[in-house]
């Protein structure tokens, strides 16, 4: 009995599974569509037709694992939850995708093509601008009951999604401490500065 011939979307769906293995292992640039063709047993023409071609095949993969990212971060901030539970749940489920997906952490992470222009300008560049502008969101009314310059904002949102990423990648490779106890750290971390901010940090620095 024949295999049944996948359909299209299954294809597709296959095709960008493999690729991401592919990317993850030789990055972009050493990465090929004879290889990703040869792993996924279709012939190059096939790759061509879903895809357009290399890059086009690299955006689709790093705009499903982008979104991947900020739908898990998005499903643990719901209504009621304060600015330290925020913290804590961002910081876990990023600790959850990298060792639920360490393939697709490592394509977001590598340097994108040049001109490549999706996820707000690319891999891990263009997460840390969507996750930052949510981060920012939150900030806003965290500053305006504290009494803060609410135009700093954006740099804080910035500066705490920065922090929990790159820990993330540090944390990728050592896996350790435990995930919880990273995520503890990093909110500690973060929610006692929040808490204890100085309306002027200018007068800080300077004495």
């Amino acid at each position: 009995m024949s295999e049944r011939r996948m359909t299209a979307s299954e294809r597709r769906s296959q095709l960008v599974g493999v690729a991401k293995s592919v990317f993850a292992e030789f990055g972009y640039d050493g990465a090929s569509i004879e290889e990703i063709a040869a792993r996924a047993k279709v012939s190059k023409p096939v790759v061509y037709e879903h895809f357009g071609g290399k890059e086009g095949l690299y955006a689709v993969v790093v705009d499903r694992e982008a979104t991947r990212i900020l739908d898990m971060i998005a499903s643990r901030l719901g209504p009621g939850i304060d600015g330290r539970q925020q913290v804590h749940a961002s910081a876990m489920a990023f600790l959850d995708y990298i060792e639920e997906d360490p393939d697709g952490f490592r394509v977001l992470t590598r340097d994108s093509p040049s001109g490549y222009t999706g996820v707000s300008g690319g891999g891990m560049a263009g997460l840390l601008a969507d996750v930052s502008t949510k981060a920012e969101h939150v900030l806003q009314g965290f500053f305006a009951e504290s009494g803060l310059d609410p135009q700093f904002a954006p740099l804080y949102a910035h500066a705490l999604v920065g922090m929990v990423v790159h820990v993330g990648a540090w944390w990728s490779e050592e896996r350790e401490p435990p995930k919880e106890e990273v995520a503890s750290h990093l909110t500690a971390l973060a929610y006692m500065g929040l808490s204890r901010l100085p309306r002027n940090p200018n007068r800080l620095a300077a004495s």
